[in-house]
């Protein structure tokens, strides 16, 4: 056998458990059907006659330049040769789900690479999907693909299973290992089949009833999350309107031993679960005969934060005698996490084109973007970030970078409007 381990889709999902099996002395193989530009985003690519392997990560991706080496000196390769799925021990279908222009969860990604595994598929091989999916997925639809491609019976021939990722992009408190990992099998030997492969990357593994219940536990978690930050933006308007400190408010709050955790507001919600798993979460409640009512209005909640910042900024400037109109606009941290340079869902990209509709001139520093566009357009980079600050009218923080040396900049900006809650109390005026 060439590797242990094929993991599908080498995206925000599949890199993560390509690395962790890989450092864990897992031999494993990288597919993704692209073309190898795009088949190993920051990855290795098993490199086509005459062409060297990627040794730098591709835009938005979860791997920094180190790791990406550190995987290939590991022995990480990807291929776009599916021939290699039908020699391994575990698949995981990590394939991207995105929403569709309905709303409706986009499957596409998943039923592609079960067409392309089933077709190599032999007996014995446990298949795991990791993908963000609708309740019931594995067992009503990658089920009958993997079966009907490869004339194998899922419980019987080949073990199946769903184990939801659950990865912290730069977060380096939450490592891939020690992270428990939810796992729902077919049958509780499907259960055993997937629970001993991860037991060799993670400290502990959690077994669920079945394939339903590690899919909706993906969901549930999301939509707490998203429920909490969408009652603290609305904190956040209400604690302006009075003439509150949130966070302080927060600070306080967060001292009670039980009953609360502390979550925060901000400028919106981005990233590769958050602005999409309640929706499609509400989609197929709808689609029940019945609508999940706190989901959608949470979404509703934080779909508006990035208006509500830029109304902030205009009032800002207008107290200060300025218009939005012609005002030198500088955007601090354009991704949708801090210390990452993935911009997936970042509300950044709102609040741009937002402010630029009402005129200002918008200028940004991010030091993990080197190239940023909206509406088609790329936005001017500020390389010299003091200079800028000192330079605009308004500085506005949207995400805070550990890199950044917010009281220096605090003393350089004209204007500074925090979203995150990250200055000094006094310092800039906060969301």
């Amino acid at each position: 056998m060439p590797a242990d381990l094929a993991v599908i889709g080498l995206g925000h999902i599949g890199l993560p458990l390509a690395q962790a099996a890989t450092l864990a002395g897992v031999r494993t193989i990288g597919y993704d059907p692209g073309p190898p530009a795009t088949a190993a985003p920051g990855a290795a690519a098993a490199p086509p006659e005459g062409r060297p392997a990627a040794t730098a990560p591709a835009p938005h991706s979860p791997l920094t330049a180190p790791e990406v080496r550190r995987l290939l000196a590991a022995g990480f390769r990807s291929t776009d040769d599916p021939a290699v799925l039908g020699r391994v021990r575990t698949a995981v279908i990590c394939a991207p789900t995105p929403l569709g222009e309905d709303g409706a969860l986009d499957l596409t990604a998943v039923a592609d690479a079960a067409r392309v595994l089933a077709a190599h598929l032999r007996p014995h091989t446990t298949v795991v999907l990791e993908s963000t999916v609708y309740p019931g997925t594995t067992e009503e639809f990658l089920r009958p693909l993997l079966e009907e491609g490869s004339g194998l019976t899922a419980g019987r021939d080949f073990h199946l299973a769903c184990s939801p990722a659950r990865h912290d992009p730069g977060n380096p408190a939450h490592r891939y290992g020690t992270v428990p990992k939810v796992i729902g099998g077919l049958t509780p030997a499907c259960t055993e089949a997937a629970a001993a492969f991860y037991g060799r990357l993670t400290d502990k593994v959690v077994r669920a009833r079945g394939p339903r219940e590690a899919e909706t536990a993906k969901l549930l978690e999301t939509n707490y999350r998203h429920l909490n930050i969408a009652l603290m933006n609305e904190m956040a308007v209400l604690c302006h309107d009075i003439g509150v400190d949130l966070w302080d408010v927060i600070r306080c709050a967060e001292t009670k031993p039980f009953g609360f955790q502390a979550f925060r507001p901000g400028p919106g919600v981005g990233g590769h679960s958050a602005p999409i798993d309640p929706n499609y979460y509400s989609y197929k409640g709808r689609s029940l005969g019945y609508p999940l009512r706190l989901v959608e209005l949470a979404q509703e909640v934080n779909s508006r934060m990035p208006r509500y910042v830029v109304q902030r900024c205009a009032t800002l400037l207008n107290e200060h005698g300025k218009s939005a109109r012609g005002a030198r606009v500088l955007l601090l941290g354009v991704t949708y996490k801090p210390d990452t340079g993935d911009e997936e869902g970042s509300p950044a990209r709102e609040v741009a084109s937002r402010l630029m509709e009402l005129g200002a001139h918008i200028t940004y520093h991010d030091p993990y973007v080197h190239q940023w566009q909206v509406r088609d357009r790329p936005v001017p980079r500020a390389d010299a970030l003091y200079e800028a600050a000192a330079g605009a009218d308004l500085t506005l923080l949207l995400q805070h970078h550990r890199t950044y040396d917010l009281q220096g900049l605090s003393v350089k900006a004209q204007l500074l409007l925090d979203t995150r809650g990250a200055t000094p109390a006094g310092a800039a005026y906060r969301l």
